[in-house]
């Protein structure tokens, strides 16, 4: 008996994804607890709390029937939209950004749920037009997409714009936008692109150069770039060893617990760790769109490959 409640209980549950998943987890936090120099118990114990309702929510929602989910998809899509006009009216100003809007008993960022709105509401509009899609349900899609990418740019809030329009694009080429119209398109981006330039604020263009050419501010922009780019760098072919690190420990890293723990993992495992790690994602990435192509139905499959997908560029 038990053992058949437990098989229910993970039935939902794509193996090799769930595995590939938890052993990237808990290199996660294993180098984590190196990052914070083997100490700071209090920290790594919210990270497993962290991780325990991350996976909580994992099972909640693989056990979501899709018949469920596409009917959640428009209404958060029109929550979330709500939501952004009213950051744009009256959202809190913090550090010259309007991303924040105040609720009274807490502060939300709306951005977060088109994260999750965007790919459902695409994935279920599509399937909702499987049967005759045609050039003007593309240009539909494009524009349920581009209005709350509009609307968290200007708060600004580029970086997040970008991952958004990434996983709403994923959704229109997964759907089978032609190859006509995405050349098109990437000529248009391309084209466009110095007057983009134009409209971006001053730290955002600053942003750019830096990634471009960190050494014209090595100690300002550019630090943390540099100096993770000497933490992998030294880290040699197989790496230091776990808790041997220098750049981290000896705090030439500031972000080296968040942005930039990448270099903190390359210093200590090396060039190995790093082609493992890689190799890890890559599978992730590749059990995700072997279910995607298997799903029984085109919201399935859309939703299944955008999420795949969307991971890829986060990661």
């Amino acid at each position: 008996m038990i053992r058949r409640f437990a098989t229910r209980l993970i039935s939902h549950i794509d193996g090799p994804l769930f595995t590939g998943i938890l052993v990237l987890a808990a290199i996660g936090l294993v180098v984590l607890f190196s990052a914070y120099g083997g100490s700071q118990y209090d920290r790594l114990s919210a990270q497993l709390r962290n991780l325990g309702l991350a996976l909580a929510a994992l099972w909640v929602v693989a056990n979501i029937p899709p018949q469920h989910l596409m009917r959640l998809a428009l209404p958060l899509y029109i929550l979330g939209l709500v939501l952004l006009i009213g950051v744009a009216v009256a959202g809190d100003l913090r550090m010259g950004a309007r991303r924040w809007l105040n609720l009274g008993v807490t502060s939300i960022q709306p951005s977060e749920l088109m994260k999750l709105a965007i790919p459902l509401t695409l994935a279920w509009y599509f399937h909702r037009h499987e049967a005759s899609l045609k050039i003007k349900d593309f240009a539909i899609a494009a524009i349920l997409l581009v209005v709350p990418v509009a609307l968290i740019a200007k708060q600004p809030d580029l970086g997040t714009a970008l991952l958004i329009s990434a996983s709403g694009f994923f959704v229109l080429f997964l759907a089978g936008l032609s190859w006509k119209l995405l050349v098109a398109l990437g000529t248009v981006v391309a084209a466009s692109l110095p007057l983009a330039w134009h409209f971006m604020h001053d730290y955002q263009q600053q942003r750019v150069l830096t990634l471009l050419d960190p050494t014209s501010d090595p100690l300002g922009a550019g630090y943390h770039i540099i100096q993770s780019t000497i933490a992998v760098g030294s880290g040699g072919m197989v790496g230091k060893g776990w808790l041997n690190g220098t750049q981290g420990h000896l705090d030439f890293l500031p972000e080296r617990t968040t942005d930039f723990i990448f270099a903190v993992f390359g210093e200590e495992f090396g060039l190995v760790g790093n082609i493992l790690l890689l190799a890890l994602y890559l599978l992730i990435v590749g059990r995700g769109l072997i279910i995607a192509a298997n799903a029984s139905s085109l919201f399935g499959r859309l939703l299944a490959g955008a999420v795949t997908l969307t991971f890829f560029t986060y990661a």
